[in-house]
């Protein structure tokens, strides 16, 4: 409520229209929650047609162009999920939106773009200011672009039959189509269409990764921001296609595992039956023991489509990837591991069961190798994390949470700097470390355990990026608001121009990656900013030896 009073008061009455492709849009003239700037809100604008019917599973179609003046001086729906904190469903299908911030809709040159996509597991988020306010960025002179795409089985259900042409995928097709609107509309609110950065956190940095490595968004955007994620995570892919029969199942269905008689069955269900269910297939085997996350997620396409966006794994298309020509900068939070932290506190036999370890090797590792090598590489895991000690909750709970923190985020967006080591050397790979702990300001561990805990965890880099539902006001003097005005110095100059580097962060230089013959270095962020040796590449380098070169990446 707090959040909703103050941005009540940070708006004006004044409007302003913009002419787009699709027809016009009125947005709302609003402040910046610190220094009162002035920006223009343009919320809830369309870029597709609504995702129902027919094209309820499956590729986005554009949008038709309307008549008069589209009203966006309010924020839409999000899509239709499960609500992580609440459990109740939330949301709407009709929700292919973009919100276009402007800081200028005049000025001598053109803005940088800046695009997000919001992560979530794929399952879960929303693209607007009561989680993701802009207030920060729009300080700067910049344009911020917020994509709204569809979550769990709406997005990413695949079945196998090209009958149906229900390959998977169709969140990102939804944020491919966004792009393709941005890049033809931007330059109407002042934005330079020829310098846009992609950035995401979670499953949305793995969104913007696999849009990397897809030939379909060539030339969409010029430089990325991967943030705690990968299409290489473990759970931002599934090698499974049967969810959409499961999900039938749960919901009633009593036929066989029949692609057109499930996508029939799932057709005529109500949306918000399938929302509910959606999250919730895993067993407790897959949950608990095989360390699965999610069902409905990215997959390798069945079949190849004019839309198909990953047609094979996405470690094969790292080599010739377009992405290979633009910068990057990718990074972890320096405990990402504490995702996990309530969870382990809740089901302490996730760690009693460990026993040799190798269940929780990754699943294209264990397709791969025989039940000896397995055990090995089990065991060499086993004493890399916990050394002699006995595998029981007490003994290992925080070491556990560090291997976690490995496997679901840390050694995938390792395995991506060493590709870009490898691919792209002729521009820039910026390595960061998000390492500042703050009691107060980091909401997500808050959330995910207790503020006691240290650590940075996963998410907790947001608070600093956004303005948010529960973000409160900071002292200018305070070492929180020093780590605003630092993460948005970076991510803004770098969105202008492909460097990082800023006053926020003199006299430290923040360099690229070097060659594969040096020590991975990175920029930590904590209340003093080093550029310092990666202090988590020994234990990363351990998970690099279960793979052999093809799988790597």
């Amino acid at each position: 409520m707090k959040y909703l009073i103050l941005q009540h008061f940070l708006s004006t009455n004044r409007t302003e229209i913009v002419e787009t492709s699709s027809g016009k849009v009125k947005g709302l003239v609003r402040k910046t929650v610190y220094d009162k700037e002035e920006y223009v809100a343009f919320e809830g604008i369309p870029y597709a047609k609504s995702p129902l019917g027919e094209l309820k599973f499956r590729a986005p179609q554009p949008i038709k162009r309307w008549e008069g003046i589209l009203n966006c001086t309010k924020p839409k729906n999000r899509c239709l999920q499960n609500d992580l904190f609440l459990r109740v469903v939330a949301g709407t299908l009709d929700c292919l939106y973009v919100n276009v911030y402007v800081k200028k809709l005049k000025s001598e040159k053109p803005l940088p773009v800046i695009v997000w996509i919001h992560g979530g597991g794929y399952q879960y988020g929303e693209a607007t200011r009561r989680v993701y306010a802009p207030d920060y960025f729009l300080n700067k002179d910049v344009i911020f672009v917020a994509i709204s795409y569809r979550l769990g089985a709406f997005g990413f259900l695949s079945l196998k039959d090209p009958d149906l042409n229900v390959p998977g995928n169709a969140g990102l097709k939804d944020q491919v189509l966004a792009l393709r609107w941005i890049k033809e509309n931007i330059a109407n609110f002042n934005g330079d269409a020829n310098n846009i950065t992609l950035m995401g956190e979670s499953s949305g940095a793995a969104s913007a990764q696999a849009l990397m490595l897809t030939e379909r968004t060539k030339g969409l955007f010029h430089r990325v921001i991967v943030q705690s994620g990968s299409i290489l995570c473990p759970w931002a892919w599934t090698p499974k296609y049967d969810w959409g029969y499961r999900l039938a199942s749960a919901l009633g269905y009593k036929g066989t595992n029949n692609d057109k008689e499930v996508f029939q069955y799932l057709s005529t269900a109500k949306p918000r039956k399938i929302a509910a269910l959606s999250d919730r297939l895993l067993t407790e085997e897959e949950n608990l023991l095989e360390h699965m996350l999610f069902s409905f997620t990215p997959v390798v396409e069945p079949y190849i489509t004019a839309d198909c966006v990953i047609p094979k794994p996405s470690n094969e298309m790292f080599k010739d990837a377009w992405s290979n020509e633009i910068p990057l900068i990718v990074g972890v939070t320096s405990t990402e591991g504490l995702f996990t932290y309530r969870h382990t506190m809740k089901y302490p036999d996730t760690i009693n069961k460990l026993s040799d370890c190798v269940r929780i090797l990754p699943y294209e590792v264990r397709v791969k190798q025989n039940s000896e090598e397995l055990k090995e590489m089990g065991l060499r895991l086993k004493q890399t994390y916990f050394g002699d000690k006995q595998i029981s909750f007490n003994e290992v709970f925080t070491p556990f949470l560090e291997l976690m923190g490995h496997k679901n985020f840390g050694h995938a967006i390792h395995r991506t700097v060493l590709a870009r080591r490898k691919y792209a050397l002729q521009v820039p790979t910026y390595f960061y470390r998000f390492d500042f702990d703050s009691v107060n300001f980091n909401h997500y561990k808050k959330y995910t355990c207790y503020s006691s805990v240290r650590g940075a965890s996963h998410g907790d880099d947001l608070p600093y990026l956004f303005f948010h539902a529960a973000a409160s006001k900071l002292s200018r003097t305070s070492s929180e608001f020093k780590t605003i005005q630092r993460m948005i110095g970076l991510w803004t100059s770098f969105a202008t121009d492909s460097d990082p580097n800023c006053d926020k962060i003199k006299p430290c230089i923040w360099q690229p990656i070097e060659n594969d013959n040096k020590p991975l270095k990175c920029l930590n962020i904590n209340e003093n900013i080093s550029f310092i040796d990666f202090p988590e590449q020994f234990k990363n380098e351990v998970w690099d030896t279960f793979y052999t070169n093809e799988l790597l990446f």
